[in-house]
């Protein structure tokens, strides 16, 4: 009796990152760090908040003694934001950072972005969405230009892949296995562009010239 496998189920989420001014310099080497740790870069920009703007953005820390002090340093010069997705990314974003002081950063998690990029509990050169809440406030205020198409999730991400996907796709590893080629990814590739079902199909019509 054959078994039928279900397809594992596919959830992703989106968190907001910013790399703050002082650390800007570093976006290269941050994004290589973030693109290796599994995560999409989704959105980018780069923008220089007014201290109005920064007081909008950290709303929920107004009235708290470092509030002055965490305005006037991200309005201190250009930063860079960005909408990274992956599987449980609010979570495993907030783990690559660490804590938020870098001095405990540098301390307990040694690895962390905060520790090495960080200065102190203010500069601690990385931003992160606490949870799902906020990261959907915090995506709206960065990209209020961007409509972002939602990333299916669940049963509607395994009906779309069985769909348009997954029919195609096991004809194509099913073939691969009986060429078994020196590059499987490359054949593969090759497989899939060849035998593309929504690739365009040419007709050729008989053209008649009317008398004149």
């Amino acid at each position: 009796m054959e078994v039928s496998v279900p397809l594992p189920q596919i959830y992703v989420e989106k968190t907001l990152a910013i790399i703050k001014p002082d650390i800007v310099d570093k976006e290269e080497e941050i994004q290589d760090i973030i693109l290796r740790s599994g995560f999409t870069i989704v959105q980018r920009r780069k923008l220089h908040f007014s201290p109005e703007q920064c007081s909008n953005f950290y709303v929920e820390q107004y009235g708290k003694m470092f509030f002055p002090n965490l305005t006037a340093y991200m309005s201190s010069g250009p930063l860079v934001a960005m909408i990274l997705a992956r599987y449980k990314a609010i979570s495993y974003w907030k783990e690559l950072l660490g804590p938020s002081n870098s001095l405990v950063a540098k301390e307990t998690h040694p690895d962390s972005l905060r520790a090495i990029y960080g200065t102190d509990d203010l500069r601690n050169a990385l931003h992160g969405s606490s949870d799902f809440a906020a990261a959907e406030r915090e995506i709206r205020f960065m990209f209020p230009e961007v409509i972002a198409e939602p990333i299916p999730i669940g049963q509607s991400a395994k009906d779309y892949l069985n769909l348009y996907v997954t029919p195609t796709l096991l004809e194509g590893l099913t073939e691969l296995c009986k060429q078994k080629p020196g590059d499987p990814f490359v054949w593969l590739a090759d497989w899939l562009l060849k035998n593309n079902p929504n690739k365009p199909k040419l007709c050729h019509y008989q053209i008649t010239e009317e008398p004149y």
